[in-house]
Formats: C-alpha cells, sequence, structure tokens
C-alpha cells in the first residue's frame, strides 16, 4: 500500500488543488488511507498538559475543515488531528482560484477564506466519531460577524464535549481585520470572554486552550503576547499560521495574494518560536508549526522550544507515509544525542 499511496500523491498533483483535497477526504472515507501499525514506542509518548500523545506529530487545522475524517488521519500515524477552522455559520470563503501549489519551492499559498460547513456540521460529526485518539477543534470568525468574539465563544460553547482541545485562530490573512485580535485591548477581550465561557463550562470538564499566532509578528509583540496568555489561563500557543510574507520564492505562483505555508516557512516560524520558547520561560506549551517535512525538521522545532509539532503542506508533496518517517527520524535523532525523551529535548536549542 505504501507504493500505491505514493503514486496516488503523484497523481493527485496533476489536478486542480481543491479537486484533489476534495478527493482525498473522499478516499479517506472509504477506509482507502494508511493504516500502519499503532506506535508502541514510549520514548515518542508526549504530555500535553493533560493529553497523552502517542507521539508529537500532529495533523495542522485545514486539512480537515469540517471533520470528515480525524479518525482515518489518526489511523495513518499522527499522534493527534486539529479540525476546522470551523465558524459558527456555515461560508464560502473566498471566491476561486483560491489555492496555488508552488512546486518549485514545496510550499501553498491559501486565500480560501474560512470556507467551512458551520460549527454545527462539525459538532454532528464530533459527536459520532470514535474515541481514538486527541482530536482537537480550531475555531474562527465568520467574515461579517457583526461579534467576531461572541463567534469563538460560540464555537467553543458548542463543540466543548466533543474536542480533547481548542485553538483560536485569530492569524489568518485571509479574513480582513482579523490578525487584529492578535494585540492589544482586542486580545485582552477575546481571551477574558472566552475565559468567561470556560468558566461556565467546566462543569462538563476542562479542556485546554491554545492561541494560534501569525509568523508574521513583530518581536516585540512576543511578550505582551505571552503576559496575555497567562493572564487569561490559556494553556499554550501554536506558533504558526501562513505568513503574507514570500522570502526568495521561486515559483511563478509567487505573486498569488493569501498566506503561504511550506518549506519557505521553516526558518521564520522556527525563529518567532524560540522566541516565544525564551519570553514563556517553560510557562506555556508551545506547538511549532511551519515548514515541517523530516524528521530533521521535526528536530530543530522541538529544540526551539515546541512541546509538539503540526504540518500539512508537506503531506501534500510527500503523501501520508511521511508521520511514519518522521517518527523513525526523530526517534534515531534524538537517543543519538543522548535524550531520554522527547521532553528532555524541548528547548534544548
Amino acid at each position: 500500500m505504501t507504493l500505491l499511496h505514493a503514486l496516488a500523491t503523484r497523481a493527485l498533483r496533476t489536478l486542480d488543488p481543491e479537486e484533489a483535497h476534495r478527493l482525498t477526504i473522499k478516499a479517506l472515507q472509504a477506509g482507502l488511507g494508511p493504516h500502519p501499525p499503532p506506535s508502541t514506542d514510549p520514548f515518542l509518548e508526549v504530555r500535553l498538559g493533560p493529553l497523552r500523545l502517542p507521539n508529537p506529530i500532529g495533523l495542522a487545522a485545514g486539512f480537515d475543515k469540517n471533520a470528515e475524517v480525524p479518525d482515518a488521519m489518526l489511523a495513518a500515524g499522527f499522534g493527534f488531528v486539529e479540525c476546522g477552522t470551523t465558524t459558527p455559520l456555515p461560508q464560502a470563503g473566498n471566491p476561486s482560484p483560491r489555492l496555488f501549489r508552488l512546486e518549485e519551492d514545496r510550499a501553498v499559498i491559501n486565500r480560501l477564506g474560512f470556507n467551512n460547513e458551520g460549527v454545527e456540521a462539525m459538532a454532528a460529526r464530533l459527536a459520532a466519531a470514535l474515541p481514538i485518539g486527541v482530536i482537537g477543534a480550531n475555531v474562527g470568525a465568520n467574515k461579517d460577524s457583526a461579534d467576531r468574539v461572541g463567534d469563538y465563544v460560540v464555537g467553543l460553547s458548542r463543540l466543548w464535549r466533543f474536542a480533547d482541545y481548542f485553538t483560536l485562530n485569530v492569524s489568518s490573512p485571509n479574513t480582513p481585520g482579523l490578525r487584529d485580535l492578535q494585540l492589544g485591548g482586542a486580545l485582552d477581550e477575546l481571551l477574558g470572554r472566552v475565559a468567561e465561557a470556560r468558566w461556565d463550562l467546566a462543569y462538563d470538564g476542562d479542556r485546554p486552550i491554545f492561541l494560534k499566532v501569525a509568523p508574521d509578528l513583530a518581536e516585540s509583540d512576543v511578550e505582551t503576547i505571552v503576559e496575555a496568555t497567562k493572564r487569561f489561563g490559556l494553556q499554550g500557543l501554536i506558533v504558526g499560521n501562513t505568513t503574507v510574507a514570500r522570502p526568495g520564492l521561486k515559483s511563478p505562483r509567487r505573486g498569488e495574494t493569501g498566506g503561504l505555508s511550506g518549506a519557505p516557512l521553516m526558518g521564520p516560524s522556527t525563529h518567532l518560536l524560540r522566541l516565544f520558547h525564551q519570553a514563556s520561560a517553560g510557562r506555556l506549551l508551545l506547538i511549532g508549526v511551519g515548514g515541517i517535512a523530516s524528521g530533521a525538521d521535526a528536530y530543530v522545532k522541538i529544540r526551539a522550544g515546541a512541546n509538539a509539532i503540526q504540518l500539512y503542506t508537506s503531506l501534500i508533496y510527500q503523501g501520508p507515509g511521511l508521520v511514519t518517517r518522521i517518527c523513525s527520524d526523530l526517534t534515531a535523532r534524538l537517543k543519538a544525542d543522548g535524550f531520554s525523551s522527547i521532553d528532555g529535548a524541548v528547548g534544548a536549542q
């Protein structure tokens, strides 16, 4: 099946990106995804707050926007899966074309605009999902919402019973004005209202909440975000989302507007991750995202301060067997450097 999955990955890249994605979701729903043996290596186990992960490799939000295949992706070897971004109301997103492969750069530009079926559809699917692993819900705001902060509370409240953790996505560049929620009084209002909602929902158990930030933040913003995150009781940060920068790209598609993900993001996002690790001094959990395509990349993120990592774009170019390869390589690298666990390597620089 590994060869078949590799051939399928190559064939899908000949199709329109959104059509290829739809076909991938359908194939996974039909049970055609990879099913490697479950990881039993205790060396790879990670505690992410109250969450126990069989390995630190997570599927980033964006792949499974509507929680259609979280079980299939967990079965494919991911240590945890994040669904979304979902919004209270369904929305179509931005006009097509809005998703572009940059083959020469091993990257993608998207300006999808939170296209999704809405929180009710996600709630129904998560309620029916088999509990075979850790599933997170990434929540956002509708483009035309009169109360964007309230949209995050709606997502949190509606999905509270069905997700193991939550991510507040305030860093997509494809919803005008959304990134304003990352800073200052807007961030305080968001986190304050989320904290109130969390308190009201605590009768049904607590859940870790993460704030997902942009890699385009100024270094001077790092300390402010860390302090706000701690002050309002969030567990950590996901560093980071797609970038509006275009660092040294070769593809003729490089001029498309939207958020860039993939290999070019590895350096900038890792630099920001290090800054957040230094500013938080181990008092926040950090999930590193951006440009991860190998065990070496995963190891760099962990040593920069990531307690766990997430990926998505590299799957487009390398296929679903990537997760197993990363886990194997990561184990070898950690042992070669004398670490007895992943936790020991976090922030080792």
